[in-house]
Parts: C-alpha cells; structure tokens; sequence
C-alpha cells in the first residue's frame, strides 16, 4: 500500500498577475524601488519577475541602438514580455525609461486587450536630482561630450499625463516609494 502524505509547509504563492511599469530619468529610482517592492511581494508569497531595463538591452534587444525607431522596439519587446507574465500570473516590475508617450501607450493597450492589470508608475525624480546620483556616470559622460542621446537632457522624455502613481522619491526613502507602490496595488485587489 501506497500512501501520499502532502506537506503543511508548501509554499503558498498568489497567482495575480500584474504589470508596474516605472518610468522615469536615468538614475530617478526605477530600479531601486522595483527590487525593494519584489522583496516585499515575494514575502507575502507573490511570483515576481524585475524586468531590468540593462538586463533586457544585453539579452533581449542586444543590436539596438537608441535611436527613437529602436527605443521603440525596446519598450514593443519588454511589453510583451510583461504582458506575458502578467497574464500567467506573475508580478512583473519593469524599471525601464520608455521615454515616449506612445510606446507605453501602446503596451497599456496591450494588456488591456489581454485583460493582464497595467499600472503605469512615474518616479519623478527632476534631472537636477538623477545627475547628482548618476549611478552609471552617464550624466557625467554627457556633460563631458563623451555621450550624446541622453534621455531628458539632450533626447526627450516625455513625461505621463496621468500616471497611476507619480513618486517623487528625492523626497522619500526606498521603503516608503515601494510601500506606495504596494498601498496602490492593494488598492486595486492585486497584493
């Protein structure tokens, strides 16, 4: 006789899924937030996934330069992605600039038409801010005349109308930015 015992302690995971794309300046706080905020959902048992934004360039849109053309592709190829997970029922938390309205617009619709939630977070974090943190030295390298292109100096960003969520984090911690992020997806009955 064969007996199955079944384990009281499997981990419990909440199987929602749901995009949060956090848009923003080099060096604004994206991907500091989106790791903060999947420590905090993998705690409470979700599946996270961070789709960081140089992670996807190396391995996912390797070739592309940053022309608006290939930008757009780049933010096409993460949305999808996104979507993806999304609608299989992972938090997906994408730190990546996608400086043109359109492009996030177009991912939006994306997971609108697949039913997979979108919240479209903007850490605005003033440029004055993001080049004093610099944490790759690209406003360094753009001041120098070592790099042109850079995006909200001399290659547009523009700003969401009218995010879900606008964090000012030059104003806040990690920790509080994440809670804020977290306090809107409980809002919304997706942590």
């Amino acid at each position: 006789m064969t007996t199955t015992v079944l384990s009281t302690n499997q981990e419990t995971h909440v199987t929602t899924g749901a995009t949060v794309w956090l848009t923003g300046l080099p060096s604004a706080g994206k991907t500091t937030i989106a790791y903060e905020l999947a420590g905090r959902l993998r705690a409470e048992g979700h599946l996270v996934e961070v789709l960081d934004g140089d992670e996807i360039r190396e391995f996912i849109s390797a070739g592309l330069g940053f022309s608006r053309a290939d930008r757009h592709t780049n933010v096409r190829r993460v949305g999808f992605l996104a979507e993806l997970l999304a609608r299989n029922g992972v938090k997906t938390l994408v730190p990546v600039i996608a400086p043109y309205a359109d492009s996030r617009e177009a991912v939006r619709k994306r997971h609108q038409e697949s039913g997979a939630a979108y919240i479209e977070v903007h850490v605005a974090t003033p440029v004055e801010v993001c080049s004093e943190r610099d944490v790759k030295g690209l406003y360094a390298k753009q001041a120098a005349g070592e790099l042109t292109g850079l995006t909200g100096v001399d290659d547009p960003y523009e700003e969401p109308e009218s995010p879900d969520l606008r964090i000012e984090s030059q104003h806040q911690t990690v920790q509080e930015s994440a809670a804020a992020v977290h306090a809107l997806l409980t809002e919304r009955g997706l942590a």
